[in-house]
């Protein structure tokens, strides 16, 4: 991990409304304790003793440092420290093993910690072998106001929830769309494809009469949730707790596994990366069309590949020829507070900041953010830029927010590991997608029983 670290005392504006609330209820006389005689427990946690003004130490991405830097300027007298790591990217599994490492020595955790995955609160939320609580604070017990809670878009905390209780903050929804370069379409002469067979014709086309234009990339992980997720393949699934299904022979699964393969070999699908260090270098001006997440729009098109407004256009996600538009969920990260953190009042503002203050959601976050109210900003500004083509951009990403996939789970690890160790090298060596279905279900199927899972 990197470090970087500011030391500061508590500005006036730090004790918010919100802040002040739960320094009453922790004042509250009589505080409930757990059965052993140990701390408060009226946030449905056991509470570290708190210290005053102590800073607060947070593990983020390189994505989100820009978070800490808002909430730095907003606050410059909290003292915070950020360190950076993967943020478990690819279902590296990083931030729950460095936890695991903390656990057992019984100190040392970080106060809130980003993640790119939405299946942590599986894990979190439970009591260590050792006996030592959760990692994961409970935040709808008392700590995080509900009237705050309720601002979050319909669904999005879901997958934080376990029984009830929420564990994590969602920064950002990621429902799948489809982008086009409108200015390479018209220049050829090309419609926008609005279902996956019409996909593989355009690829077709493009190969033929624009060898080197491209219509996207299986060289990262997340793939499977915008290819297979969207295409309502079930691959993934967990139909109750502690069960995992996965049918990579379904017909779905054997129909955009064939349109994948014969992308690949027209040269219409690369390997590449699309965070590699050449990709703009190569596709900056090839990248036709994709389907991708929301977030696409800062990380890549606004980013990576540097693209200027007036070009990007956003359509629905793509759906099979006579099916329903299905979005796939590529990610969205999630904030957890930390049940062990001294100083909760602190991770209060912060967690309150990073995922609705329109400082960072709005001004320098790459996706939708998961807070109704910073959404709505966060779509102003790229229509005040007008960064996009089409003016319905705006209804085409809300739309499809609602309309992801239930089909595709989380469980306690990532599908993303499964991929990258069977399909990603398999293709590099020149096999085909369907012909790995079987060694990708057997990885899937291994993976689950090795964490616990019955599969069926």
């Amino acid at each position: 991990m990197s470090q970087h670290s500011s030391s500061r005392r508590r500005a006036a504006r730090f004790l918010t409304v919100a802040a002040a609330a739960t320094a009453g209820l922790l004042a509250l006389s009589g505080c409930s304790t757990d059965a052993s005689g140990g701390g408060d427990t009226s946030l449905g946690f056991t509470q570290a003793e708190q210290v005053a003004d102590s800073p607060i130490t947070v593990w983020v991405d390189a994505s989100r440092e820009p978070a800490v830097t808002a909430f730095e300027a907003a606050y410059p007298d909290i003292d915070i420290t950020f360190e950076t790591y993967d943020g478990s990217a690819g279902g590296s599994g990083s931030f729950q093993s460095k936890i695991a490492l903390m656990d057992q020595a019984g100190e040392g955790w970080p106060d809130v910690v980003f993640s790119t995955q939405q299946n942590d609160a599986i894990w979190a939320s439970k009591e260590t072998t050792n006996g030592e609580q959760g990692f994961a604070a409970p935040l709808n017990k008392g700590y995080l106001e509900q009237d705050f809670l309720d601002g979050f878009a319909t669904g999005s905390l879901d997958y934080t929830t376990i029984d009830g209780t929420v564990y994590g903050l969602r920064n950002d929804l990621a429902q799948t769309v489809f982008f086009s370069n409108q200015k390479l379409l018209d220049e050829f002469g090309y419609d926008v494809p609005t279902t996956w067979e019409e996909y593989a014709e355009l690829g077709d086309k493009l190969a033929a009469e624009h060898p080197g234009y491209i219509l996207g990339s299986l060289g990262d992980s997340f793939m499977t949730y915008v290819y297979y997720g969207g295409s309502e393949s079930p691959v993934f699934q967990s139909p109750e707790q502690g069960v995992f299904h996965s049918d990579t022979a379904d017909a779905n699964s054997e129909k955009i596994s064939k349109i994948l393969d014969g992308m690949l070999a027209n040269g219409t699908l690369v390997q590449d990366s699309f965070f590699s260090a050449d990709f703009a270098s190569k596709y900056a001006d090839k990248l036709v069309g994709v389907p991708g997440p929301v977030w696409y729009t800062g990380a890549i098109f606004q980013g990576g590949l540097a693209v200027p407004a007036g070009e990007i256009s956003v359509s629905a996600p793509l759906k099979w020829e006579g099916g329903d538009v299905a979005a796939g969920n590529v990610g969205g990260g999630v904030w957890y507070a930390s049940s062990h953190s001294k100083n909760l009042d602190a991770v209060k503002t912060f967690l309150e900041f990073v995922t609705s203050a329109d400082e960072f959601q709005v001004d320098a976050s790459s996706g939708y953010p998961a807070y109704t109210t910073a959404a709505e900003g966060w779509l102003d500004k790229q229509a005040e830029a007008k960064y996009f083509v089409n003016d319905d951009f705006e209804t085409v990403m809300s739309d499809a927010a609602g309309q992801v996939w239930s089909g595709w789970n989380v469980t306690s690890w990532s599908p993303e590991s499964a991929w990258a160790k069977v399909v990603i090298p398999g293709i590099a060596e020149g096999e085909t997608i369907e012909s790995l279905l079987p060694a990708w279900q057997t990885e899937l199927e291994n993976e689950a029983t090795v964490n616990g899972y019955s599969v069926e």
